[in-house]
């Protein structure tokens, strides 16, 4: 996302996503930033049964691992269980690929504004972490200064993303739209689209009625927040705020209000001069589509709302 209006930047977690019903209880694990440390999160397939593998650069079906970049952090696109394995939609999906292709999808805890960078470098293959598909970072451009930073980094689109509110379950206070939020208080975290989203809405409001916004390092301190009756609502990214309305207290505690804004699409990262292995990516993708696969990973966790119907290069605005 960029700083503004895309949904996470350097600076920021925001990461948005579409939901239908989820299906997954648990404990959210909204951590801080990364450890870089390595975490073998995904399993895949092996070259002998992988119909897709021969489309791989030669030099990582020889390896036979990707490396994946990730902030792991952020229940339900990513994020470490119980036993400390990671999971959530983006490992499922990859050890899903990785099937097609013959190889592992091997993630590795980072800071999310380090992702681009480790691709530059080379410390990774790619970077699966939610992130948001924009024209600035397909062309390298540091969206808070307009400057040409990188070569940029070409995206594979595998899933659409929004903005969500909700509020105490049973109490949310004729909540359903942003300007609803006039006269109000909203929790959220720092830095994100939800954020300046909050901030715009209240600009629009009466005098005297505008948005109290309350921000947090991150989304779980804002849930605990609104839980406590410290606010009247919370705005995350859709996955995570339905995560926490089905998680939460065993789904007593929040609920969803209106629909989600400021859709995008999530996009795997891949450096420009990469263009075989994203290629091979898509291929993949398309085929765990076609086979039914994706379909299977998005009810598992309930972001059915969010799915794409085909793999799209670089199809951010």
């Amino acid at each position: 996302m960029t700083a503004s209006s895309t949904r996470r930047t350097t600076a920021a977690h925001s990461r948005l996503a579409a939901v239908g019903a989820i299906a997954v209880a648990g404990a959210l694990m909204l951590t801080g930033c990364g450890d870089q440390t390595k975490d073998n999160g995904s399993e895949s397939g092996t070259t002998a049964s992988a119909p897709l593998a021969d489309k791989l650069p030669k030099s990582i079906r020889d390896k036979g691992v990707i490396k994946v970049g990730s902030d792991i952090a952020y229940a339900p696109v990513e994020f470490k269980d119980n036993s400390g394995k990671t999971v959530g939609i983006d490992p499922d999906l990859a050890a899903a690929m990785g099937k097609q292709l013959g190889v592992t999808f091997q993630f590795e805890n980072g800071t999310f504004d380090t992702l681009i960078t480790g691709l530059r470098s080379k410390r990774y293959d790619i970077a699966m972490s939610a992130m948001t598909d924009t024209k600035d970072r397909q062309e390298g451009i540091d969206s808070d200064t307009g400057k040409k930073v990188g070569e940029g980094v070409d995206f594979v689109d595998y899933f659409t993303a929004g903005v969500s509110i909700y509020t105490k379950k049973g109490d949310d206070q004729g909540i359903k739209t942003w300007s609803d939020l006039c006269g109000k208080k909203i929790v959220l975290q720092r830095g994100t689209v939800s954020e300046d989203l909050a901030k715009a809405e209240s600009k629009k409001c009466p005098a005297g009625k505008k948005i109290a916004i309350e921000p947090f390092d991150n989304d779980q301190q804002a849930q605990t927040r609104l839980r406590a009756g410290g606010a009247d609502a919370g705005s995350s990214d859709f996955p995570v705020a339905a995560y926490a309305v089905k998680t939460s207290g065993g789904g007593k505690d929040f609920q969803l209000v209106g629909e989600q804004v400021e859709a995008a699409p999530y996009g795997i990262a891949v450096a420009k001069n990469q263009t075989e292995l994203r290629d091979a990516l898509k291929a993949a993708l398309d085929a765990v589509i076609k086979n039914g696969e994706y379909e299977k990973i998005m009810k598992k966790w309930g972001v059915t709302d969010g799915a794409v119907e085909a793999a799209t290069i670089n199809g951010g605005k």
